[in-house]
């Protein structure tokens, strides 16, 4: 028996109404221009369905990380402004060229490649791409804007996510009086943008001329909550189906190592999805998905290939069994926050780390 989605193991479905209706949420909230952020594949949400269904809903620009996830979008047919925000090793920069992206630079050495359109990146406080020297900064941009490919003036802030760290504004602070300080000698359509999805929902001094939603354009919450507060609407769902039961007595185990032993009659399921899907090994005896509509315990060990469940001494489930690992049933929700949170990490690392033998099926509205 298999299960009616016709899955052969896992399926990802991705709602595009969802995210085309997070765009138009944070296009209302920041009230200025939207940059999708569709790089790492979209956030494992799929890249190229996602951008178009963003561009649909009004989305500006597109940014990406690397010059292939430019090319990428390009070759899909996706026009618009791309803008590449990574590091760009020299055999990038050719690819980057052709994809006609705008690429981020801090040092004069990328300034002598033929770039049209150029942002110029202060480290205002995250430490890693970017020029920690105000003056560097500022001079770059000046030959630039002498030079007509000055583009953007950008920061990326690193706490964004806590409200309670004082560090975003000391990051805010510094990047204003930067810009600040440039603005009135720089063209009328300069682009000014800093504010990733936590700074767009939380700081209306943060949005400038445009914002770089990432994880908000996904329905998840950048703050690690509920997306609800937020008017987000998830756009993921992760699903797999029943393909055993099995009566477990007491003193009977499943699994790697044993780490389930029955401690009372049970009946246990095996679910086709494990690591080798990206449903972490950590999630073994320690996660909860929904069966029928019910909250039902991971028993024993994540495997690469399947999961096993308690589901308690009266069953209730048969082979073909829909299994919900990301989503909504009857009521009950078991979304990437709380996968997220059982796991110690982020809801983006959650999504990015769903791997390529999960098929992704991208819908317009509820499957």
């Amino acid at each position: 028996m298999t299960p009616a989605s016709g899955a052969s193991r896992a399926l990802a479905r991705v709602d595009l109404g969802a995210i085309a209706d997070n765009v138009r949420r944070l296009q209302d909230v920041a009230g200025v221009p939207v940059c999708a952020v569709v790089k790492a594949d979209a956030y494992g949400h799929g890249a190229v369905p996602v951008a178009r269904a963003a561009q649909a809903a009004g989305a500006a620009w597109l940014a990406v990380s690397t010059a292939r996830e430019a090319a990428q979008l390009r070759a899909a047919g996706l026009e618009g402004r791309i803008l590449v925000m990574g590091a760009l090793a020299p055999e990038e920069a050719q690819v980057a060229l052709a994809a006609q992206a705008d690429v981020v630079v801090w040092h004069a050495a990328l300034l002598e490649l033929p770039f049209p359109h150029v942002h110029v990146k202060l480290d205002t406080g995250m430490g890693r791409f970017g020029t920690r020297d105000a003056a560097h900064a500022t001079a770059l941009a000046r030959r630039l804007a002498q030079e007509g490919r000055l583009a953007g003036l950008m920061t990326h802030f690193a706490t964004a996510d806590d409200r309670e760290d004082p560090f975003f504004d000391q990051q805010l602070e510094r990047f204003t009086a930067w810009v600040d300080g440039l603005r009135p000698e720089l063209a009328d359509d300069l682009v000014v943008h800093a504010a990733n999805s936590a700074a767009t929902l939380r700081e209306p001094g943060a949005r400038f001329d445009l914002v770089r939603p990432g994880v908000a354009l996904y329905g998840l919450d950048p703050f690690g909550v509920d997306p609800d507060e937020h008017g987000l609407r998830p756009a993921l769902e992760l699903t797999s189906w029943v393909a055993t039961v099995k009566r477990c007595r007491a003193g009977e185990s499943a699994g790697y190592g044993r780490r389930f032993v029955a401690q009372r009659d049970t009946v246990v399921a095996t679910v086709p999805i494990g690591y080798g899907d990206g449903w972490r090994r950590a999630l073994t005896n320690n996660g909860e998905v929904l069966v029928r509509g019910r909250r039902v315990p991971i028993a024993g060990t994540v495997s690469m290939d399947a999961i096993t469940l308690d589901l308690g001494p009266e069953g209730g489930a048969r082979v073909g069994d829909e299994v919900v690992l990301i989503g909504t049933r009857d009521g009950e929700r078991v979304d990437a926050e709380e996968v997220a949170r059982r796991l110690g990490t982020i809801n983006y690392e959650v999504t990015c780390g769903l791997l390529p033998r999960v098929p992704r099926r991208h819908v317009e509205g509820a499957a």
